[in-house]
């Protein structure tokens, strides 16, 4: 396979059948649409919507001292993590830089899955090679073991639970069980990246046609709709969530970026970075870094990542991502600012769109929270 042959998901004939519009998404040939990436996004919020996030990069780590190998090479205290549930986490580098975002799975007493972002998962996968040396734990390249499914919004519980007799009600957001959906023997997870309730189906690429197939037509009569990677965009953006390249990225501890709740400094043992991140913490109480805010258009221009953000002729931050927001009607973006300038209300704040100072209202993050 050449380095430039983009990788294709077990669902892309079926992508492709749906009319999908393709595109080139960390080396791989993703769905960016099938119709209107606001009608999917719409769905998502009201109904349900169906992706395919096969991308993402599964790793597994087993063995005896698999918790002290993550506590040593993550921030977070993984080995507190209960047998079937999951943690929000993070992977920097010595000096505190952020490697990739991630979410751990604890699949039993002695064994991990390590979910990475697609764009990251070489870089994560030979960062926990590498910091497994004289522990007695295997790091083990799952990506191919895997085709990922996730069903989400308003009506997916419903959408799921016509296919499973696994407990859902009682499955808790960032968790996860093994069960059987549609017949296909799946890990069920509840940690979804939308902004709205959903489940994601980790399943045996053979199995993925069939399982697409029965969700959608368990969906049918709700309004449930394939959906690309475009709405995914703008539903995590109106859910605040951060996306690694625009929110965070090596030059970012999670400091900077407003995560240092995810940095466990009183658990057992060092870890890499830790005395970087110690540092960047008392910077961070001592004297704010940019802080990241939502940004809420007067007007009809849309900001995009690597726009300036502007008050009073200076520049005083940047906006990392930006779209129409299709729920609030009008385009937002999240942006790192100056401390002064980060109070929700804060006026006279713009965004430099080609030239032109385009006002924008500074709003507390997450743009939207589902009403539970």
């Amino acid at each position: 396979m050449s380095s430039t042959e983009l990788r294709h998901t077990a669902l892309d004939a079926l992508h492709r059948s749906l009319g999908a519009t393709m595109t080139d998404f960390a080396g791989w040939d993703m769905p960016l649409r099938y119709g209107s990436e606001r009608d999917e996004h719409v769905a998502v919020r009201t109904r349900a919507g169906l992706f395919d996030l096969s991308h993402m990069g599964e790793i597994t780590v087993t063995g005896a001292e698999a918790a002290a190998l993550l506590n040593h090479a993550l921030v977070g205290n993984i080995g507190s993590v209960g047998v079937g549930r999951a943690r929000y986490t993070m992977i920097c580098r010595a000096d505190g830089g952020i490697l990739d975002d991630l979410i751990v799975y604890r699949l039993a007493e002695a064994e991990y899955m390590v979910v990475a972002n697609a764009s990251n998962a070489q870089v994560v996968l030979d960062a926990l090679t590498e910091r497994s040396a004289g522990f007695d734990a295997e790091v083990r390249d799952d990506r191919d073991a895997y085709a990922l499914i996730a069903v989400q919004g308003p009506e997916s519980p419903g959408i799921l639970k016509s296919l499973t007799d696994a407990d859902l009600d009682g499955l808790k957001y960032y968790a996860g069980l093994p069960g059987t959906v549609a017949g296909v023997p799946a890990l069920i997870a509840r940690t979804g990246y939308t902004g709205e309730d959903g489940f994601e189906l980790f399943v045996k690429p053979e199995h993925a046609v069939q399982l697409w197939q029965a969700l959608t037509e368990a969906g049918e009569g709700v309004g449930l709709v394939p959906c690309g990677l475009s709405c995914r965009d703008t539903l995590r953006l109106e859910a605040g969530m951060p996306l690694y390249g625009h929110e965070l990225t090596t030059s970012l501890t999670p400091f900077d970026a407003g995560l240092g709740r995810v940095v466990k400094f009183e658990k057992e043992g060092d870890f890499v970075g830790r005395e970087a991140l110690e540092q960047a913490a008392e910077r961070a109480a001592s004297e704010p870094p940019r802080v990241l805010v939502g940004l809420i258009a007067e007007g009809r221009r849309v900001p995009r990542a690597g726009y300036a953000v502007v008050a009073g002729g200076a520049v005083i931050g940047e906006v990392t991502s930006g779209a129409p927001s299709p729920t609030l009607g009008k385009p937002i973006a999240m942006a790192y600012v100056d401390a002064a300038h980060a109070a929700p209300g804060t006026e006279g704040v713009g965004v430099d769109i080609r030239g032109s100072h385009e006002p924008y209202e500074v709003v507390a993050l997450p743009f939207y929270k589902r009403q539970k």
